[in-house]
C-alpha cells in the first residue's frame, strides 16, 4: 500500500535554495526569504455592506481596514488592501483563520483562505529597491512609496500583490510579495536573474517580517 502525506509543502521547495548565490567577493545586496506556514484570509464585504464590514474589522483587530493601496499592521496581523471594500488578513499561529473570524464577519462578508494558493516572499537589502526596478513599473521611491504603501500590480507578467512593510534593524526597506502558488516558481526564478549581480542571500522562514 502507498502511503500518502498531507503535509503541505511550499510551491518553491525545489527551487529555493538557501545560501549566498549570484555575484561572488561582495555582500549581498538583496536578501529573499520565503515565508512558510502563514494564515491568509480574503475578506470581501458583501454588497452594500462595506461600512459594516469597516466596522466589525476595527471591533476585531483594533484597526480600520485598508481602504486605498496600502498595509495596515495591527498587533497580531497586517490587513492588506486588495481591491474596493476587500482586504487579506495576514497572520500566523491560528489566530485568524476562516473558523475564527467567520462568527465575527458572517453578516458583512464572504471568507475566502488563501493560504495556500499563495507564496509570500519577503525583499530586503541596499539593493532591493534597485533590482524590483526591474520588474516593476511601480515608484519605490521612499518618497512615494512609505512603509506601509501596497499595491495591486504585475511583475514580468504576474499579478502579485505588492507592499512595503518595516524597515529592518539597520534601516533597509523591506518589501513583501504575494503571488499565485502556480506562478511562484517562475517569478522566484525571474527575481533570482534580477538580483544575482548584487549576490542574493536566501532563506525561508516560519515567522513573518
Amino acid at each position: 500500500m502507498v502511503d500518502f502525506s498531507w503535509a503541505p509543502r511550499s510551491p518553491l521547495e525545489k527551487a529555493l535554495v538557501a545560501g549566498v548565490h549570484g555575484a561572488r567577493g561582495i555582500e549581498a545586496g538583496v536578501s529573499l526569504t520565503e515565508i512558510r506556514n502563514f494564515d491568509l484570509i480574503q475578506m470581501m464585504a458583501r454588497r452594500g455592506q462595506g461600512a459594516d464590514l469597516a466596522k466589525a474589522a476595527k471591533a476585531r483587530f483594533g484597526a480600520v481596514p485598508p481602504d486605498a493601496p496600502k498595509a495596515v499592521q495591527t498587533p497580531d496581523a497586517t490587513l492588506i488592501w486588495s481591491g474596493p471594500d476587500q482586504f487579506f488578513v495576514l497572520s500566523n499561529g491560528g489566530k485568524h483563520t476562516t473558523q475564527t473570524l467567520t462568527p465575527a464577519f458572517s453578516g458583512s462578508a464572504s471568507l475566502s483562505d488563501q493560504s495556500h494558493a499563495r507564496v509570500l516572499i519577503s525583499i530586503s537589502g541596499v539593493k532591493a529597491r534597485t533590482m524590483l526596478a526591474k520588474l516593476s513599473s511601480i515608484d519605490l521611491h521612499p518618497t512615494t512609496f512609505p512603509v506601509g504603501a501596497a499595491a495591486a500590480t504585475s511583475m514580468d507578467h504576474t499579478g502579485v500583490t505588492l507592499w512595503r512593510g518595516g524597515d529592518r534593524p539597520d534601516g533597509q526597506a523591506v518589501f513583501n510579495l504575494l503571488v499565485f502558488a502556480t506562478f511562484a516558481e517562475s517569478l522566484w526564478h525571474t527575481v533570482l536573474d534580477s538580483a544575482a549581480e548584487y549576490g542574493v542571500d536566501i532563506r525561508h522562514s516560519e515567522e513573518l517580517v
